[in-house]
């Protein structure tokens, strides 16, 4: 099945953003500390548009709203410690700006705490740092309230600064829709009674992926649902996962050969292909057949293929002072405790915490909800603890979904100066998302 987009011509489109890039790259510099304009190594034409998704055959396709990179066929690609250059349209009926997942950008450059959202049909820019090499998503997410549709997300490749033993790098964006007996689909936040869930890879329900036998597939698996954590699995394979949320990780073999992903949760696999087989995706209740793996051939190599390496490293710390450590506890999702809905934050409300610059922060996080609740941190990787709090998984992390009653404790170092979000959502569709804010200052 393939996906039937409507949007503006993109020539039309393509020249708009272009001229508006060209004529902002002076006026970008005041968005920089210290007022000096940096060398752009990158531009990215971002753009929040309507269009339509063809996902039952036989049936109209739906209409949704999508974040776009009209300056890229293809994935969007990016480099770590690119300077970014990027121009943003809102051609939507409501204000909008992107959020990043996976990018400790300023902390002035989040829509909630230092920028106001574009308004319709207007064009900003900004500047953005890619730090770190990994998986990206943005979107719309704390936005949930203002949208009419759901929102696809946008994934972003920041590649390494050397080159990966990989034959293939491939993304695989899982969403989940909630279709009304109509057909059309429904956004995040509302009640889903009557609804059916659907699931997609790269916005087919019967996404195919050709490969040789014996290549070496690096599988960039992003969770874009906005309520639901999914297990994906590849079967007659070993998954190796090599980075977690956009970060280097010691590589492990999944267990049973499937990754289990929060909402906007990424993780990067290597394959080394052998047979046809299916992508199997598994929501909680069932299992359902998304894709296809097709081998056609054999790749001839000189030489066999060796263990996979690590990836290279971010250059985040080895070591947390856990003993020294301040402590917080945060109850996820409770009214009492500040969470409040992002159409209704600020900053004068009272943080979560504060946290010095340079020092270790741990978090108690608990979940007194009677539903599985996804954690989200704005600004830091973090390690989730060990449950004797004597050390730490071998990942880092962005998002963690905590079961009913649970409390899971995770550390960060504190590097960026700044105010920061937290993010809060049960996994019901309905359930609203809620944020907090903490300082480290």
């Amino acid at each position: 099945m393939k996906t039937r987009i409507s949007a503006p011509d993109r020539r039309d489109v393509l020249a708009g953003l272009g001229a508006s890039i060209s004529a902002s790259l002076g006026a970008s510099a005041g968005l920089i500390a210290g007022g000096a304009a940096p060398l752009m190594t990158a531009q990215l034409a971002l753009q929040a548009r309507a269009a339509t998704l063809a996902l039952r055959p036989g049936q109209p396709p739906i209409p949704i709203w999508e974040l776009t990179a009209v300056s890229h066929l293809g994935d969007v690609r990016l480099k770590r410690f690119d300077n970014c250059q990027v121009v943003f349209r809102n051609d939507l009926p409501v204000p909008l700006a992107p959020v990043w997942s996976g990018l400790n950008a300023p902390a002035a450059a989040d829509p909630l705490r230092g920028r106001a959202p574009a308004a319709p049909e207007t064009t900003e820019t900004s500047v953005i740092s890619i730090p770190n090499a990994g998986t990206l998503l943005a979107d719309f997410r704390l936005f949930e309230d203002a949208q009419k549709q759901p929102a696809r997300p946008l994934p972003i490749i920041a590649a390494e600064s050397s080159r990966v033993a990989v034959d293939r790098d491939v993304v695989l964006l899982i969403e989940e829709w909630r279709l009304r007996p109509d057909g059309t689909a429904l956004p995040p936040g509302r009640e889903a009674d009557g609804t059916t869930p659907l699931y997609t890879i790269n916005g087919t329900t019967s996404f195919e992926l050709s490969a040789a036998a014996n290549e070496r597939l690096r599988l960039r698996f992003i969770n874009g649902s906005q309520r639901s954590v999914l297990a994906i699995k590849l079967e007659s394979h070993e998954v190796r996962v090599m980075a977690l949320d956009g970060q280097p990780a010691e590589p492990f073999p999944a267990r049973n050969g499937a990754l289990v992903l929060a909402p906007g949760a990424r993780a990067d696999a290597f394959v080394d292909t052998a047979t046809s087989a299916a992508f199997l995706l598994h929501d909680g209740k069932e299992a359902h057949q998304v894709g296809h793996l097709k081998i056609s051939g054999e790749l001839d190599r000189r030489a066999p293929l060796l263990p996979a390496q690590p990836l290279p490293s971010n250059d985040l710390p080895e070591k947390l002072d856990l003993k020294g450590a301040p402590r917080f506890d945060v109850a996820l999702g409770a009214s009492e405790a500040g969470w409040i809905k992002p159409a209704n934050f600020s900053t004068a409300s009272a943080p979560a915490f504060r946290a010095k610059t340079g020092r270790t922060v741990v978090l108690a996080l608990k979940n007194p909800a009677p539903l599985t609740t996804v954690f989200h941190l704005h600004g830091h990787p973090f390690r989730l603890l060990d449950k004797l709090d004597d050390g730490w998984k071998p990942y880092w992390l962005d998002t963690l979904a905590i079961e009913p009653g649970q409390i899971q404790r995770i550390a960060f170092a504190a590097t960026s100066p700044g105010r920061w979000l937290l993010e809060s959502v049960a996994t019901d569709w309905a359930a609203p998302r809620l944020v907090r804010w903490y300082a480290v200052e």
